[in-house]
């Protein structure tokens, strides 16, 4: 099996790391997001990936030509393509049935092998792994004007998130009509409408990388020896 890793986007968000490479080639420690991602996926078995890039494509191709860690292919998609135009790219140039799929800019410690058994087991055509983020601030419980109960940053209880790390069957690619498509949005919808989007619940560490302070929370972790997407 392989995992396709969308590493097409600008980076916005992030622009200070992103004004001359994409945001999946940010680096927390030695290694940039992309091969943290790959090392997720191969505590599963898999070590076999294409790297859907766009915006400042030959940074990343250069980085991979002669990787010799993974098996790793790079596949232009276009600089301005959208999500589900991209993945529509992907599903058309390799003939997998089902293949995984993730963001260039979130980590886990994602249980990728029993989301595997999970989605074989529903038998339907996409599996998406649900997360519940770090809440950014401290929680208070009030009475009476009164706090009665401070909590640090903690887990948030009240839903669950997109945290990308996909399975797809290759005939999601027919709910993507073009390169213009989110991916998010009405093909997601379609799925979730017609009962064939089912949700992986990931209960542990999960962060994105759309910010600065994010990326440097990571970094300390990294530092620390306590990479938490990799226990």
């Amino acid at each position: 099996m392989r995992a396709v890793i969308l590493a097409g986007g600008r980076g916005t968000r992030i622009s200070e790391e992103t004004y001359n490479k994409p945001k999946p080639m940010i680096k927390i420690g030695p290694f940039t997001l992309l091969e943290h991602i790959m090392d997720i996926y191969s505590k599963a078995g898999i070590n076999e990936f294409i790297i859907a890039t766009g915006y400042l494509h030959n940074v990343i191709e250069d980085y991979f030509k002669d990787y010799k860690k993974y098996n790793v292919s790079c596949l232009y998609t276009g600089d301005s393509t959208q999500t589900g135009g991209r993945i529509k790219r992907i599903i058309s140039n390799i003939p997998d049935e089902v293949l995984c799929l993730t963001y260039g800019d979130g980590l886990g410690n994602i249980d990728v092998k029993n989301s595997l058994l999970f989605h074989d087991n529903h038998g339907c055509l996409a599996t998406v792994t649900a997360v519940r983020p770090q809440a950014r601030f401290g929680r208070l419980t009030i009475e009476n004007d009164s706090v009665v109960k401070f909590d640090e940053k903690m887990q948030t209880e009240e839903s669950w998130i997109n945290g990308g790390f996909f399975i797809l069957n290759r005939k999601v690619g027919d709910y993507i009509l073009g390169d213009e498509v989110i991916f998010e949005s009405k093909p997601l919808k379609d799925l979730t409408s017609e009962g064939q989007l089912k949700a992986f619940k990931h209960y542990n560490f999960w962060s994105p990388v759309d910010t600065l302070r994010e990326k440097n929370d990571l970094e300390t972790d990294w530092n620390s020896g306590k990479a938490a997407w990799l226990t």
